[in-house]
């Protein structure tokens, strides 16, 4: 109930502050489990994705975030769970792989924090281990705009705020390729896809789309969600 009103609101407060465009709402699986991958660059990015995706999406958030008694409780309510950053935390890939197992949909940031500069970063490896264990399809989710909305603010216009969900896809593995080289192409297969759905000047240290490949990917076809 909170997080239908929270969704709500929140979708009402974008209206207000956001010239919105939002794309491939229809790449989104109508049913089943799935990961959410999105490039990070603003704060507001997880309840962006996740009030705005056409189903519901858990989100993992920082432990620092539960420190705040007040906003703690908040984000609990609206059924995120913490994440220990920088280390393996085998609670938060055990309560990951249990939201895939349970058929929702899992909202992660390979890059594994926020980049300061709103270009991509290296992808981590754990989104494609997820991905790969547990069978569920990946949906790229590309953003941007979204961190000039304080200088938008300051103006009283509404800042242009792009949202696309890129067609899904799984993961596959290839025979003859070690298991730990296997998930390095897998991320950097799936960062590639994410890029080429952002303007040129966010894809950073995957600017040159011409190095992606497909080697480890399957297309979902939207006729089967």
């Amino acid at each position: 109930m909170f997080r239908r009103l929270a969704d709500f609101l929140l979708r009402v407060l974008y209206r207000l502050l956001l010239k919105l465009e939002i794309r491939g709402e229809e790449n989104v699986p109508h049913e089943g489990p799935f990961v959410a991958m999105m490039n990070h660059i603003y704060f507001i990015d997880p309840v962006l994705v996740s009030a705005l995706a056409p189903r519901r999406i858990v989100i993992m958030s920082k432990l620092e975030n539960y420190n705040n008694p007040l906003f703690g409780f908040i984000i609990k309510l609206y059924g995120t769970f913490p994440v220990r950053r920088g280390e393996l935390d085998m609670s938060a890939i055990r309560t990951s792989l249990q939201v895939l197992q349970q058929g929702q949909g899992l909202l992660m940031a390979p890059e594994g924090t926020r980049s300061r500069n709103a270009s991509l970063q290296e992808g981590r490896d754990g989104m494609a281990w997820l991905a790969l264990r547990s069978g569920a399809p990946i949906v790229p989710v590309a953003l941007s705009g979204q961190e000039r909305l304080g200088h938008y603010v300051k103006r009283l216009r509404r800042t242009p705020v792009r949202v696309v969900f890129g067609p899904a896809f799984c993961l596959r593995p290839v025979e003859d390729v070690p298991q730990r080289e296997q998930l390095r192409h897998m991320t950097a297969e799936a960062m590639y896809a994410l890029a080429a759905l952002l303007p040129p000047e966010y894809r950073g240290v995957y600017s040159d789309l011409s190095k992606a490949t497909s080697r480890f990917m399957v297309p979902v076809s939207s006729e089967g969600n």
